[in-house]
């Protein structure tokens, strides 16, 4: 693998690895030094990277490290983990903001199609364009999670910002987004016009109040992302503690914390981000990233891997009549988790066959068995159609 890109942990926070219990995370990762190099990553399935690229983001820090989140989580203590966790480094700024994106895009690419899962702290957000275009050799459509509070839609005919590079994914080939999905959208900071776009592209969109409501109906959403994109801003910025954050709505710890289990105990998702980190975050700040990457991994070590086919034989298969369909739905004997199926027009893209089952939750299958179609399943339908 070329990763030359990549520069090491620094040598202060090695010397303050060694002062750490010996069954700590830090004591227990692969990490990226300028005595020893890159670690081997045979056996590696989650990578951590660093980028140090906030060049175009709405809040700017002068200097952008991720020392304190780093010293936060070697200090964590892992769970009941069977995987294999390494550190790779930073990418530092490019001459240009796109020789930036070219290195993370690059650097992606090789680990997914390795298996590896790698975990980017950021930096500006409109670094989600990069960790989508690392899809863009693997011959399949993808579905995009963005936890934020905006939609970071944008003018797709200006420059890309870390506020509207979801109009560049639209519209820049190749063409690999089939859906994106907003979570914890507050409707205060987007525009009539953009929530009436995310309608018309058949969007998912999940406010605030209603994820908050119910978080583990946000389960399926991540089951069925192949890469999932987290703003620190749609955190609530009295928790975080410093930065350029300031609302006063937004995720607390506990719920960010369980987004991001769901993120990682979900088979599909192959890359996630955390973006729009301020080197200004006090020391609850940077626990709480650090606890985000902790859950993340903690729900990568309880996958129950039941995107394959012999899984998929074992599952049971329910039919519900409604009006002039038969929604389909299939139920895990393993998991308990649910899907339902979605019928595909003759002559279909055949990059688009893996969606023919959709992640949802026991409620859309009562909701059914009380007559009541399940939105998700009318949406997925009709962006099949066209």
């Amino acid at each position: 693998m070329d990763l030359d890109f990549l520069k090491p942990v620094s040598e202060d926070l090695l010397d303050e690895i060694t002062s750490l219990d010996k069954q700590s995370v830090g004591n227990n990762i692969k990490v990226h030094s300028s005595r020893s190099g890159i670690p081997d990553l045979e056996d590696v399935q989650i990578a951590i990277v660093g980028v140090k690229e906030n060049r175009r983001s709405a809040g700017v820090d002068e200097f952008l490290h991720f020392n304190n989140i780093r010293s936060s989580f070697y200090r964590l203590f892992p769970g009941n983990w069977h995987i294999k966790i390494a550190d790779l480094g930073d990418i530092e700024k490019g001459a240009e903001v796109e020789d930036t994106y070219f290195a993370l895009q690059t650097i992606l690419a090789q680990l997914i199609k390795k298996g590896i899962i790698p975990v980017i702290l950021g930096g500006s957000q409109d670094l989600i364009y990069a960790q989508y275009r690392a899809y863009d050799k693997l011959d399949q459509m993808v579905n995009l999670v963005n936890i934020d509070s905006k939609f970071d839609l944008g003018d797709a005919d200006h420059p890309i910002s870390s506020e509207s590079y979801v109009g560049k994914i639209v519209v820049n080939k190749p063409y690999n987004l089939f859906n994106y999905s907003s979570v914890g959208y507050q409707t205060y900071f987007n525009s009539q016009n953009e929530i009436e776009l995310m309608e018309r592209l058949f969007f998912d969109a999940y406010r605030l109040g209603e994820v908050t409501s119910n978080i583990s109906n946000i389960e399926p959403i991540m089951r069925d992302a192949n890469l999932v994109g987290m703003d620190l801003g749609a955190i609530n910025a009295t928790v975080l503690g410093g930065g350029y954050h300031n609302s006063p709505n937004g995720f607390d710890g506990k719920e960010i914390c369980a987004l991001a289990r769901y993120a990682g105990i979900s088979d599909k998702v192959s890359s996630f981000g955390i973006y729009e980190y301020s080197a200004d975050y006090r020391s609850i700040g940077n626990m709480l990233v650090a606890q985000i990457l902790w859950y993340f991994i903690e729900g990568v070590n309880y996958r129950t891997n039941e995107n394959t086919v012999s899984a998929k034989n074992e599952f049971v298969k329910y039919q519900v009549p409604i009006d002039d369909e038969v929604l389909v739905f299939f139920k895990s004997p393993l998991s308990g988790r649910w899907w339902i199926e979605i019928p595909f027009p003759v002559n279909v893209n055949t990059k688009l066959k893996r969606h023919t089952l959709l992640p949802c939750s026991e409620g859309d299958y009562l909701e059914a068995c009380n007559q009541i179609i399940p939105e998700r399943w009318y949406k997925a339908k009709r962006k099949n159609e066209i």
